[in-house]
């Protein structure tokens, strides 16, 4: 079962919100009283620094869910989401999560899972500075999901901003992975064709 049909209950008999490209969805500090389930389309998750600088975290897509941590906890989001593509999302308040958790229990727990997943994205920037930018590309794509044909949809330039480095360095690095049979990379998309071959690099094993 993929992503989008686990979340499809949330969006039943729920009006959906259209974004167009570049329109912001959410905002970094602010107060979290939704979360958003993503029916179509491409959203960025970034964060920005008091002087104005911005970093990717990631690339969300259609059956994706985004915000959903902040509303948890209760408190200001860290960061901000934009529609990259033209968007439909549909919003998740308290009262409506509660009622298709009423409907379909079984979702709490794939929702902790999917939680579990975002806290350890998180903790990939938290520490990934510390890596060299080969392991920081390997470490992001090992933690994204990929589609129902097993493709990550990502640009070289998504994945320089996301981990800190150059598209240069990233078309090297890919290409490097590529050549040694680790990934296949297709026109705006990676497949993974070796995943242990990418977690022995992680652990300095290669």
């Amino acid at each position: 079962m993929t992503s989008r049909d686990i979340w499809a209950p949330l969006a039943e008999q729920q009006q959906p919100q259209f974004y167009p490209p570049g329109r912001l969805i959410y905002l970094q500090d602010t107060e979290a009283l939704q979360f958003y389930y993503i029916r179509s389309g491409t959203v960025k998750c970034f964060i920005s620094s008091p002087e104005g600088d911005e970093r990717t975290l990631t690339l969300h897509h259609a059956g994706d869910l985004i915000g959903e941590a902040a509303f948890f906890d209760r408190q200001p989001r860290v960061s901000s989401a934009v529609a990259v593509t033209r968007c439909e999302l549909v919003a998740v308040d308290r009262s409506r999560l509660e009622t298709v958790f009423a409907l379909h229990p079984d979702l709490a727990v794939s929702m902790l899972e999917y939680l579990a997943r975002t806290i350890r994205l998180l903790s990939v920037h938290v520490d990934g500075a510390f890596l060299q930018a080969d392991r920081r590309i390997a470490r992001h794509l090992l933690s994204l999901s990929p589609d129902p044909q097993g493709l990550l949809h990502c640009t070289h330039e998504d994945i320089g901003s996301t981990v800190g480095v150059s598209r240069v360095t990233v078309s090297r690095v890919l290409g490097e992975f590529d050549r040694q049979g680790w990934i296949e990379t297709g026109y705006k998309s990676i497949k993974i064709r070796d995943p242990g071959a990418l977690t022995e690099l992680l652990s300095g094993e290669t």
